[in-house]
């Protein structure tokens, strides 16, 4: 019996790779998705990705050493400062820093002189713009006290020896606790186009294939051979269980190679979380094949399916700024545990026993929507 159910599933695996078009939706589009929508949700959380913020420091000629200072502290602040000319007509960045001109020579003479920041970023973006280039300017200024303070004539040399100096008060930055930030760009993209994805193409090549060898008296042909309807019911669930699994491995790998995104030290703990998902998608799939009768069908209600479950369970944008009931919903739902169980793991800290809950209900909901799948199977 195992052996007559390891060649179905064998057989039906390598069956999958006949089709060309599963290679693009299981190795490409899944990665497009995830580059895309990485990089657009990329800043909405301050790049938590890892990336500098770019600022163009925008100073003529004479702007003299203390624009450099300028540049200096604004790197300090987490920018990746350019050089920029201001231009007539020149299209704005996304924020950029102005210095006048003779900004040192009037400085030093006690003149007033004003920086101007520019930025397009809005609410808390643009809040937070302000406070780094305040910050950068007034470091700036404190170093000039510090030079009146000791008589001190400030140049570029006194700054560099005043940077040098071993300071008396440090801070010592250490976890408070686990992360609780709001996952963005690839932390985000990743797991949740890689959830959904393996979801859709488990849901509609599974039930299309079904449909397709009952109408072509394949399956008939099947139930004539010395094999049970529980041996090709239980291959094919090995099969479409390992073709999930497959997708989601690649995710992993695309998402630590290509796009940077650290699984934290439960690795081992998410690749079986995974396994639980892909279990559950082969008993999905292997029931909704049972139930429709036309290709159409399975593509239509493996598809509508797929969206309306992800925006609920938090593989299109972060559950956490959903509202409350929203999220209540999302851990009402077998993706909502596994978006959650990966975040818990990866982003915040948990531990394995953390996600135990998670596991248990995917492998409880994988074990009886095969139950009820294998009853309704059928041969024609």
């Amino acid at each position: 019996m195992p052996s007559r159910i390891a060649f179905i599933a064998r057989k039906e695996f390598q069956y999958f790779w006949l089709d060309w078009e599963n290679y693009f939706w299981v190795f490409i589009m899944p990665v497009v998705f995830m580059y895309f929508i990485g990089t657009v949700t990329a800043n909405f959380g301050g790049n938590p990705g890892g990336g500098k913020d770019s600022i163009a420091l925008v100073a003529p000629a004479d702007a003299g050493f203390l624009a450099d200072q300028l540049a200096l502290r604004l790197e300090q602040s987490g920018y990746e400062v350019r050089h920029a000319e201001a231009a007539e007509g020149e299209e704005l960045p996304t924020r950029r820093l102005v210095v006048p001109a003779g900004f040192t020579a009037s400085v030093l003479a006690g003149e007033k002189s004003v920086v101007t920041l520019e930025s397009r970023g809005k609410g808390l973006s643009g809040d937070y713009d302000r406070v780094r280039a305040s910050r950068a300017v007034y470091l700036v200024l404190a170093d000039l006290v510090v030079s009146a303070g000791q008589g001190r004539e400030p140049t570029a040399e006194w700054f560099a020896e005043l940077a040098a100096m071993p300071r008396s008060v440090t801070i010592d930055v250490r976890p408070a606790g686990r992360r609780k930030e709001i996952p963005t760009g690839f932390e985000q993209a990743v797991p949740g186009i890689m959830i959904m994805f393996s979801l859709i193409v488990i849901l509609t090549t599974t039930s299309s294939s079904l449909v397709i060898e009952r109408r072509r008296g394949l399956l008939r042909r099947l139930a004539s051979a010395p094999i049970s309807k529980g041996e090709v019911f239980a291959g094919r669930w090995l099969a479409r269980a390992g073709l999930g699994y497959v997708q989601v491995l690649l995710g992993l790998v695309a998402g630590t190679f290509l796009f940077g995104v650290d699984w934290g030290p439960n690795l081992g703990v998410i690749l079986v979380v995974l396994l639980g998902w892909s279990a559950l998608c082969a008993s999905l799939g292997l029931l909704l094949g049972n139930l429709v009768q036309t290709e159409g069908q399975g593509v239509g209600i493996s598809v509508l399916a797929a969206n309306v479950l992800c925006a609920l369970g938090g593989q299109w944008w972060p559950i956490e700024i959903a509202p409350s009931w929203m999220q209540k919903l999302a851990m009402f739902l077998p993706n909502g545990w596994t978006m959650d169980a990966l975040h818990q793991l990866a982003l915040f800290g948990a531990g394995p026993l953390a996600v135990v809950p998670h596991l248990l209900g995917l492998l409880a909901a994988a074990g009886v929507v095969a139950v009820v799948g294998m009853r309704t199977f059928r041969f024609e």
